[in-house]
């Protein structure tokens, strides 16, 4: 699975650095240096950083073969992505990144497998879209409550359901 990292933006000055808009939390390691990133589309890259600074909030990158704002405009919109193998899992025991939760198969503390995690949605609250066979989607809200426990290397997630949670959505 790739995760996306950045998205170029507009063209800064004429010498064919680019804006990013950075979607990691780690944009120190993720555009240092020598770092080559792939590409969406593909055909735009991979794209190696020669050069990163931050200039008014804003992180520029120089890129290797980028010499002028023309060639810069033409990366305008384009994701700098990573391989998600490529993230390390997080020391702490209840973090988890999205990518490490979609596709866990979802199961009651009962044992009973209800669906799968199809997608997280960050809305105040962080949302699982448990994605069920037969029925319509359920969401779960991501508190220790109601999943106390997450086991990436079984491939499970367990949910404490209340009454109904389940029991509603089914498709004729």
């Amino acid at each position: 699975m790739q995760l996306v990292v950045g998205r170029i933006g507009r063209p800064h000055g004429v010498r064919g650095e680019v804006t990013v808009e950075v979607r990691t939390d780690d944009p120190d390691v993720r555009f240092a240096p020598g770092t080559a990133l792939a590409t969406d589309p593909a055909e735009a890259g991979p794209l190696t950083v020669e050069g990163a600074r931050w200039h008014k909030g804003s992180l520029l990158l120089a890129v290797a073969g980028v010499t002028d704002r023309d060639a810069a405009e033409e990366l305008r919109g384009t994701l700098l992505v990573i391989d998600s193998a490529d993230v390390p899992r997080s020391a702490d025991p209840d973090e988890f990144r999205d990518h490490e939760l979609i596709g866990l198969a979802v199961v009651t503390v009962a044992g009973e497998r209800v669906g799968e995690v199809a997608e997280v949605l960050h809305h105040g609250q962080d949302l699982l879209v448990v994605r069920r066979p037969e029925r319509s989607d359920a969401y779960v809200p991501f508190v220790k409550a109601l999943v106390p426990e997450v086991d990436l290397d079984r491939g499970v997630l367990v949910v404490d359901a209340p009454p109904g949670l389940f029991d509603l959505g089914e498709t004729e």
